[in-house]
């Protein structure tokens, strides 16, 4: 399993975001971020992680269940695994030629589940079973 400090470098760099640059944008220690990372210290109070999850561009509430202070509940979980391995699928579908090549562009899971939902409109397939 990812620990939160692993977790938290490759949402960094999966940005594009240098250590100065989460520091400059969510008023956090670079040497912190880089502790946090590194696994040398717990994860930051949840005041500390929203400005992060700002700068991540990833909602608060995924940074306080990544550090633990939240459980997500098995539903949401299910749904939310259902609809990232959808939009997988419809990423790496070498017929579906859509504009669905997206890379290096963080993609919210709002957008995944309105690509997901095109996709499933335009070949007639269905991927989200009540998700």
């Amino acid at each position: 399993m990812e620990t939160f400090g692993s977790y938290m470098r490759r949402l960094r760099k999966s940005r594009g975001l240098t250590l100065k640059q989460v520091e400059t944008q969510a008023k956090v220690s670079n040497a912190y971020i880089s502790q946090i990372e590194r696994g040398l210290r717990r994860p930051p109070h949840p005041d500390i992680l929203k400005r992060l999850a700002k700068s991540y561009d990833v909602e608060h509430r995924e940074l306080l269940i990544a550090a633990g202070y939240l459980e997500e509940d098995s539903a949401e979980t299910a749904k939310r695994r259902q609809i990232e391995e959808a939009y997988e699928h419809v990423r790496t579908d070498p017929t579906f030629k859509q504009g669905t090549r997206l890379k290096g562009t963080h993609v919210s899971l709002e957008t995944k589940r309105f690509i997901v939902e095109m996709y499933e409109k335009l070949t007639r397939r269905s991927l989200l079973k009540g998700a």
